[in-house]
C-alpha cells in the first residue's frame, strides 16, 4: 500500500512538473522562433512529445515509489528536487528565453543525474530501475536535438 501512495504522490509531482513546464515554455514549440529554427533531422513530430512524457512520468513515478521506499534519504530528496527543477526550467530557458546553450548545459546535467540514478541509486530497486529506461532514452534524444539546435544556429 506504501507502494501506491507514493506512486500516486510522484504522479501529481511529476505530473504537476510538466503542467509547470509547459506554462513557463509559453507556447514554445509553436512560436515562430522555434519553427523557424534548423532543427535536426531526427525530430519526432509533436505529438510523440506528449505521449512520450506521459510514459516516463507513469514509470519514473512508479520507481521513485520504490526507490523511497528502499533507499530514503534527505539526499534522495534532495537529488528529487534538483532533477524536479532541472526539468521544468529546461522549459524556460530554452523555448521561453531562447538560451539554446543555457537550456544544453541543463539538460545535460539532467541526463548525467538521470544516468546517477541508474547506476548509484537503484542498488536496491532490482528490475524498477529498468523503468528508467524511457526517461534516459528520451533525455539523451533531447538533448541531441538541443546539441544540433545550438550548433546549427
Amino acid at each position: 500500500m506504501k507502494q501506491v501512495k507514493l506512486t500516486l504522490l510522484f504522479l501529481v509531482i511529476n505530473f504537476g512538473g510538466l503542467a509547470i513546464g509547459s506554462w513557463l515554455m509559453n507556447n514554445g514549440p509553436m512560436t515562430d522562433w522555434y519553427t523557424n529554427l534548423n532543427q535536426a533531422p531526427w525530430s519526432p513530430p509533436g505529438w510523440v512529445f506528449g505521449v512520450a512524457w506521459t510514459v516516463i512520468m507513469i514509470c519514473f513515478s512508479i520507481y521513485l515509489g520504490h526507490l523511497f521506499i528502499k533507499n530514503y534519504s534527505l539526499k534522495l530528496t534532495f537529488i528529487f528536487f534538483t532533477q524536479f527543477i532541472l526539468n521544468v526550467s529546461w522549459n524556460y530557458f530554452f523555448f521561453n528565453q531562447h538560451l539554446v546553450l543555457f537550456g544544453f548545459v541543463i539538460i545535460t546535467l539532467l541526463t548525467s543525474l538521470l544516468f546517477y540514478y541508474f547506476f548509484k541509486l537503484s542498488k536496491k530497486t532490482n528490475n524498477y530501475k529498468y523503468l528508467l529506461l524511457p526517461y534516459i532514452i528520451w533525455l539523451c534524444i533531447a538533448t541531441s536535438l538541443n546539441l544540433y539546435i545550438l550548433i546549427h544556429n
